[in-house]
């Protein structure tokens, strides 16, 4: 028997992939929060590796936007921040996957942005209470095509962002204080990683606010660029 709904589902969420025609489909957004020592700096939270974990937190696969999109400066913010991250497209089921495998399910990378209402996080941390409407903003996952590097895990590269032309971040991503196998490892205790999962890494130093008008690019070196144009607020 057919399925029947009650109204169209949504569209597969998906990614173009380099060189490919066939596409990328996404599954989750995963998010690792203050992972360069610059910037926890700038978020008033330093971080000590040897006494913490990593900590993570989620968008909706619909949030996800293709580089090259005006998407609208959202509602109930002042305060809409950028955030430059590498990301990781993981092609291969893995759960409580050792570090020194870590390799293995890693299907390629991509360049992201994770835009963020920051007044409304803010407001939600210093009371302790979920970063949901601060993070999972309509439009916030912004993503690159996915580069395939079937198994290589990227130790080092340029990750800077410019708005408007000028250079508000610029790092390299051997400044990561949880690495790539770090990661996987950490994240792979608590969900059952799937192909189509994507992990953004965290992002360096500089973040700040943009107006609408405003022309976001990014860059990852050997992997490429993303790009955002902020339109009119909601």
């Amino acid at each position: 028997m057919t399925q029947r709904y009650l109204f169209p589902p949504a569209p597969v969420v998906a990614l173009p992939i380099r060189g490919l025609a066939e596409q990328f489909p996404v599954q989750r957004l995963f998010f690792v929060g203050r992972n360069y020592h610059a910037h926890a700096v700038e978020m008033g939270k330093p971080v000590d590796k040897s006494a913490e974990r990593p900590f993570y937190f989620t968008k909706s696969p619909q949030t996800l936007t293709l580089s090259g999109a005006t998407t609208p400066y959202p509602s109930e913010t002042a305060n809409y921040h950028f955030e430059m991250e590498l990301v990781m497209a993981i092609g291969k089921p893995g759960f409580r996957v050792k570090a020194e495998d870590a390799h293995d399910i890693i299907y390629g990378y991509a360049s992201g942005l994770d835009m963020t209402r920051r007044d409304l996080q803010l407001a939600a941390r210093d009371k302790g209470r979920p970063w949901d409407l601060g993070k999972d903003v309509e439009h916030s996952a912004v993503c690159s095509e996915v580069v395939p590097m079937p198994g290589q895990v990227i130790e080092r590269g340029a990750i800077e962002l410019s708005v408007n032309g000028q250079v508000k971040q610029a790092s390299n991503v051997d400044q990561l204080i949880w690495n790539i196998r770090e990661i996987i490892a950490d994240l792979s205790l608590f969900y059952h990683l799937q192909p189509g999962d994507l992990i953004y890494t965290g992002t360096p130093e500089g973040v700040g606010a943009v107006q609408p008008g405003d022309r976001i690019t990014g860059r990852v070196e050997g992997v490429g660029d993303v790009a955002l144009t902020v339109g009119p607020k909601a």
